[in-house]
């Protein structure tokens, strides 16, 4: 790879990055071409990209993009998994292929900034999907507020039982 290849490299895999606050560092020692496309395409599927890439333009484009310390991970085959926006769906799919497959490994991830360790990317996979939470927690502010119709509205049932009862009782 000559020196404007690496630069290429380095520019694409930095706009990558940028585009993706989320990311995984996996080893995939062990995974052999069928598997690996397996991966790729289950990645696909759920909107994640992975990338195979040199640790040192790994290193350099994560660099360029202000992102900490992941450098003690980047040695040894290296695959990146840039996640979006949602880190829970390639979470999902890394472990979820991992655990079929015994692998690639997980070496650490970068969650909204902050590192992550192997074991905290398995128990984000077990959380269900952004959309879900929304709604559960939409129910949760929500039932209270049904609740509270519900015995406004059975008050105002008693009310009107007693009105008909004094209107019996009258006439």
């Amino acid at each position: 790879m000559n020196r404007t290849e690496r630069q290429e490299t380095i520019e694409s895999l930095t706009e990558q990055l940028r585009a993706s606050p989320n990311l995984y560092v996996t080893d995939f020692t062990g995974l052999n071409v069928l598997r690996m496309t397996e991966f790729r395409r289950r990645l696909r599927a759920a909107g994640v990209s992975y990338v195979v890439v040199k640790n040192t333009l790994a290193q350099r484009a994560l660099a360029a993009n202000a992102v900490t310390g992941l450098e003690d991970h980047l040695a040894g085959p290296t695959g990146l998994v840039l996640a979006g926006k949602d880190p829970v769906v390639a979470a999902k799919v890394l472990t979820d292929f991992a655990r079929e497959f015994e692998k690639p490994a997980i070496k650490i991830g970068l969650v909204d900034g902050r590192p992550v360790t192997a074991d905290q990317v398995q128990r984000l996979a077990s959380l269900p999907p952004k959309d879900v939470l929304l709604s559960q927690l939409a129910g949760a502010l929500q039932a209270p507020l049904a609740q509270l119709a519900g015995v406004m509205n059975g008050m105002l049932y008693q009310v009107v039982g007693a009105l008909e009862a004094l209107r019996a009782q009258r006439s």
